[in-house]
């Protein structure tokens, strides 16, 4: 159902009600009637040639509105889209903003127990949904994702697991290499659960194997439910309250277990932060880096793939932009590997680059 129409000269975005069947009774009771963003070019009523479509996979925290909202002293992206189709970089295409977020700040764009099956959302649901809608070159060598941080981790993800969907990708900054990447936020994230930990801690003896009794397996020893539940009525959590629910959003997109508390495990032991080796590994299972072989044959069919990164980024995700470039090549898979003098953050002006690669990949 159509909500909303506005058009400019410079094209028009529709926002329509999505009703999804995959979303519904997700385990984190989040709403499965979702609002879906789709900006069509200024050419879309002139003519009645097909478009290729991209979809606009958001960071952790954001949702496909976000990018269509205006923007102080700067493009959302229909209006960046519109620039460069202006200047004759792209041609006309359809960009898709779907809304992913979550209880937990977002999700990684993968099928989870914990969350809810977001990449069958996107590839079984709102591809077909918009294919019919909409005059789009129904095809999967005409239709891409892009996306930054957890969006660009969605991006290459769908590249390697779901090729069957999409012709080429663009990953800016996107997680990679889980050792470096991950394990350096924990420790605060420790100490945010510690004060939600039931009991007060005193001065004087512990007894550490006592402590730790309940929670050296990875699961909640009940401090973990008492946060969310502080995050959920609190308003404008702090950073590290965010940083702390990040994680846990990883955690639920990569160790899902049903029947545990919160339905996922935890990678550390809640009193002692040594590492449960177990639980990691289910973490890096799902590494970008560590799956470059097993599914090279799908990344080979992509007509397009671009991997970008800031060698300042503040999550240090360049280390793993690189051990991915590298892995990328070593496979014989072709790509576009770029750096540039940025930060993890105000990094939206690169899809001046990826869109118009983008855009010629699929055309």
């Amino acid at each position: 159902m159509t909500i909303k129409r506005v058009r400019w000269d410079t094209g028009q975005l529709i926002s329509l009600e999505y009703d999804s069947k995959i979303l519904k009774r997700n385990p984190l009771g989040d709403p499965h009637v979702r609002i879906l963003d789709v900006w069509l070019p200024p050419e879309y009523d002139t003519s009645r040639r097909k478009l290729p479509v991209l979809y606009d996979l958001v960071g952790y925290t954001g949702s496909g509105p976000s990018h269509t909202n205006w923007r102080n002293f700067d493009d959302n992206v229909p209006e960046r889209a519109a620039r460069l189709m202006h200047a004759g970089k792209m041609g006309p295409c359809i960009i898709v903003f779907p809304d992913c977020f979550t209880a937990l700040g977002g999700n990684q764009y993968i099928n989870s127990s914990a969350m809810g099956h977001y990449a069958d959302y996107l590839t079984r649901e709102l591809i077909p949904f918009v294919d019919s809608e909409f005059r789009t070159h129904a095809a999967r060598d005409h239709r891409g994702c892009f996306g930054k941080s957890s969006g660009g981790y969605g991006a290459i993800i769908h590249g390697m697991k779901y090729a069957k969907y999409w012709g080429a990708i663009a990953d800016h900054s996107g997680d990679a290499y889980f050792d470096f990447v991950y394990r350096c936020d924990w420790p605060g994230a420790l100490d945010t659960l510690a004060r939600h930990r039931r009991r007060k801690r005193n001065p004087g003896p512990v007894n550490i194997a006592q402590e730790a009794r309940q929670t050296g397996a990875g699961t909640d020893d009940g401090r973990v439910r008492r946060f969310l539940k502080h995050i959920w009525q609190k308003p404008n959590p702090s950073g590290a309250e965010i940083e702390c629910l990040m994680m846990l959003a990883m955690a639920a997109s990569y160790d899902p277990a049903p029947g545990v508390p919160n339905g996922f495990y935890l990678p550390f032991d809640l009193e002692t932060g040594e590492l449960i080796t177990v639980r990691w590994k289910k973490w890096l299972a799902h590494d970008p880096i560590n799956l470059v072989k097993r599914y090279a044959e799908n990344l080979k069919t992509l007509r397009g793939i671009f991997i970008d990164c800031g060698w300042r980024d503040q999550y240090r995700i360049h280390y793993g932009s690189r051990i991915l470039s590298r892995l990328l090549r070593d496979h014989g898979i072709e790509h576009r590997y770029e750096e540039f003098d940025g930060t993890h953050s105000g990094v939206d002006y690169r899809m001046d680059v990826s869109l118009p690669f983008l855009y010629k990949a699929l055309s």
